[in-house]
């Protein structure tokens, strides 16, 4: 049984951008297993941009991860040894594992996974809180009817490329906002995605007149900034813009201010809403269910982005902020 632990310890609370010396590599022993508890292998990481909000010592949804502590992160791996009788040696899991080579962590912070059906990252991607994240947030929050027009910025990330897809399989016109050509002809190709905007070529605000003449119906936000103050622009009467994440803001040192034009929710009778998908928690199952099936009847496309290495954690998160990645982006331990 493996006695050494490598893990990635957050040493410092960033300013801006993280920096490599605001975590630090770190070997120490697996410890022992206490009662109802399971050790586990780590396979694979999720790098999300909410890791960057972990970092903050402010208030959010969950506590930050504290400086000294190994650094917060989704993951997958296999069960190496159980004090717990619903797990046992072998079994594919996913949970809070960490940045770290080996989790031992509670039993009821598990979740088995089935990798006969589906390779295990996937369980970090489409089958885990990234589809749960796009299901609960558009079909809850969004509201979408068939004819509708919704946009989705950052269309070509995890979350944004599945938003697209459920809305496309609900019968929405889906225009993908995106920042290259390589992107936006992958969310039309393989996505389904029926327009794009390349908000780094062309203007984003005539763009989305010319894509949704009249106007949006329901905008997916995971970039705010200066794309949510377009997309609030261009909303039909009665839009429902759901509030995802703001990455654009996620690493700024003064504070982001609000939308200048946010009457147009007034004028438009719009709704502006964000979420939470923990919230969600008691109806997992069945929203996993429905993106499995989808999965499997080809209606929808999963691709994870993997990146090799432990050690090139640091570099691999930042990924997520120079927009490099496309689908879901993962790290394999190895």
């Amino acid at each position: 049984m493996p006695s050494t632990n490598q893990a990635f310890l957050l040493t410092a609370r960033p300013v801006g951008l993280p920096r490599a010396t605001d975590w630090q590599l770190v070997a120490r022993d697996v410890p022992p297993l206490g009662p109802d508890e399971v050790h586990v292998a780590v396979e694979y990481i999720s790098l999300d941009p909410a890791m960057r909000g972990w970092m903050n010592a402010g208030r959010s949804y969950v506590p930050p991860v504290g400086v000294g502590e190994v650094m917060r992160a989704l993951g997958a791996g296999r069960v190496v040894a159980s004090t717990s009788p619903s797990f046992a040696p072998g079994d594919a899991v996913t949970g809070v594992l960490g940045v770290q080579t080996h989790a031992v962590v509670p039993a009821a912070g598990l979740t088995k996974v089935d990798v006969a059906r589906a390779p295990l990252q996937r369980y970090l991607g489409v089958l885990g809180m990234t589809g749960l994240t796009a299901c609960f947030g558009l079909l809850e929050v969004g509201r979408p009817r068939p004819g509708d027009t919704v946009v989705v910025s950052a269309a070509a990330g995890a979350v944004g490329s599945v938003v697209g897809q459920i809305a496309r399989i609900q019968g929405c016109r889906v225009v993908g906002i995106a920042g290259s050509p390589g992107k936006c002809q992958r969310l039309r190709d393989a996505y389904g995605f029926d327009a794009t905007i390349d908000y780094k070529a062309e203007d984003v605000i005539a763009a989305l007149r010319r894509e949704c003449p009249k106007g949006i119906d329901v905008f997916f936000d995971n970039v705010g900034g200066t794309i949510l103050e377009a997309a609030l622009a261009n909303l039909a009467r009665h839009a429902r813009v759901v509030i995802c994440g703001a990455i654009a803001q996620y690493n700024a040192t003064e504070p982001s201010p609000g939308p200048a034009n946010y009457m147009a929710l007034l004028v438009q009778r719009a709704r502006m809403e964000g979420f939470v998908v923990f919230d969600y928690a008691e109806r997992y199952a069945a929203a996993l269910a429905d993106l499995a099936g989808w999965l499997e009847a080809g209606q929808l496309v999963a691709h994870e982005d993997v990146v090799e290495g432990l050690d090139r954690f640091p570099d691999a998160l930042l990924r997520l902020f120079r927009g490099e990645n496309e689908g879901k982006l993962v790290l394999h331990v190895g």
